[in-house]
């Protein structure tokens, strides 16, 4: 199979300050742009423009399962296109922290967006007697069923206890000038949300992980890869190998695989080991034991793009929190209100003056996996919360998060600090490669919104 190549270019299309709680205003939107190609070294391959974007994704409108960070808000990346005979439009978002992709069918009440199965003559709903029903939805987070008419059932969990359901079924999905028949999704016909205003923007979702029934397992690419700027807010995604001289050799970390099912093992999740963290040149003090998941499955590492932010397990929250207070006494001044914690789990907060025109120097941050690092450094290591004011300061919080504090039992790597690396996930060899790159530049490269 010829890889397929999506390219994006961020920028911002409206200014945070315009939401109206906390939550909302810490996430702009962005507005995405995206080209399939059919091959990786012919130029003169047809190109065709897609508009992506990402959008607040509140709790409830996408279905997690129920290992996942229960983020009150999320930035979420939406690719257009089309699905069924007649083509019709569809708009979902693309998540590497899931597997089945659905979409809002016709019957879904309150959202205007939605896929009609009924206009489709490719469509097919799939019967609960199927192999793909009886052994592909094994890593649902809740098993699939059989409904009235002996289709088959999906039911999505959702952080806040809301629920979707539907029946599994297929058809033709169009990416430019390929059409890829027979691509098994959710077509979902009854909803129940807190709120389904916001869940109306987009028709559905993509899932990304590596199920068997995720997008890119049935498209069998060998590997997909992302680089988000950290300066100009461009970027790219790109299904399929690479393939190009100029990308910086990357070093690669194996998944971590466990075929005995476990309660709190996410089996289809990017899961990684983490051995230990630095903080600018120090190793801080911590068993290996503290960093490898235990019976239950409880303290996998997860590399998740729809994740924000970074969320470590207690004692390593702990240990980098007090090695961080240490090393920036003097220079930052700590907020003393023990009732703010940002998203939930990020209690170590900082003023900073408002006519202060950049943050002092900082301690770096060293995620240490096995075979790789991921240095995080600069104003990666703090983040500004708009909205929040304090006298003539502004709010800064560490960028790492208390996963004890969600009631999470992993520790989870978000797309904050993943700007400015090249991210590779290689399905084929069962790891992920990394390296660091200036992204605006490996856009160019793909010639992205040129």
């Amino acid at each position: 199979m010829k890889p397929y190549y999506l390219l994006l270019h961020l920028m911002h299309c409206c200014n945070s300050n315009s939401f109206t709680t906390p939550f909302l205003k810490s996430l702009s939107f962005l507005v995405f742009y995206a080209a399939f190609c059919s091959s990786s070294s012919s130029s003169q391959s047809p190109t065709l423009v897609l508009p992506l974007k990402t959008q607040i994704i509140p709790t409830g409108s996408i279905p997690r399962p129920p290992n996942k960070l229960p983020f009150h808000h999320n930035v979420s990346l939406t690719v257009s296109f089309t699905v069924g005979t007649p083509p019709q439009n569809v708009s979902m978002v693309i998540d590497t922290g899931s597997e089945l992709s659905w979409l809002h069918c016709n019957k879904t009440p309150n959202f205007p967006t939605t896929f009609d199965p009924a206009r489709s003559t490719s469509y097919s709903p799939i019967p609960c007697s199927s192999p793909t029903c009886m052994t592909q939805t094994q890593d649902f987070p809740i098993p699939a069923s059989c409904d009235n008419n002996k289709l088959c059932h999906a039911t999505l969990s959702y952080a806040d206890a809301s629920s979707s359901e539907g029946n599994l079924a297929s058809d033709t999905f169009y990416f430019g000038s390929s059409d890829i028949p027979g691509m098994v999704f959710g077509c979902i016909d009854s909803s129940f949300s807190s709120n389904s205003d916001e869940d109306s923007k987009s028709t559905g979702l993509m899932g990304m992980n590596r199920g068997s029934l995720s997008f890119v397992s049935q498209m069998r690419f060998p590997k997909f890869s992302y680089c988000i700027s950290g300066s100009d807010f461009s970027g790219l995604l790109l299904l399929g190998d690479a393939n190009v001289s100029w990308l910086t050799p990357l070093n690669y970390t194996p998944l971590i695989e466990i075929s005995t099912p476990l309660p709190y093992f996410d089996r289809v999740a990017y899961t990684v080991q983490l051995e230990g963290i630095k903080v600018s040149d120090k190793l801080l003090s911590l068993p290996k034991s503290v960093f490898v998941p235990d019976h239950t499955g409880a303290g996998q590492t997860m590399v998740d793009s729809g994740t924000q932010f970074t969320f470590l397990l207690g004692p390593v929250y702990t240990a980098l929190r007090n090695e961080f207070l240490n090393r920036t006494a003097g220079i930052l001044r700590v907020l003393e209100d023990p009732n703010f914690v940002f998203q939930g789990a990020m209690d170590l907060c900082f003023r900073v003056p408002l006519n202060q025109p950049k943050l002092p120097r900082l301690p770096t941050v060293t995620l240490m996996f096995r075979g790789a690092e991921m240095t995080v450094s600069g104003d990666w290591i703090l983040y500004r919360v708009p909205g929040q004011v304090r006298g003539s300061d502004s709010v800064h919080c560490l960028t790492f998060g208390n996963s004890d504090l969600l009631g999470v039992e992993a520790f989870v790597i978000g797309h904050h600090h993943q700007q400015n690396m090249w991210m590779e996930f290689d399905l084929e060899k069962s790891r992920i490669g990394l390296a660091r790159m200036r992204c605006d530049l490996a856009g160019q490269r793909f010639s992205v919104g040129q």
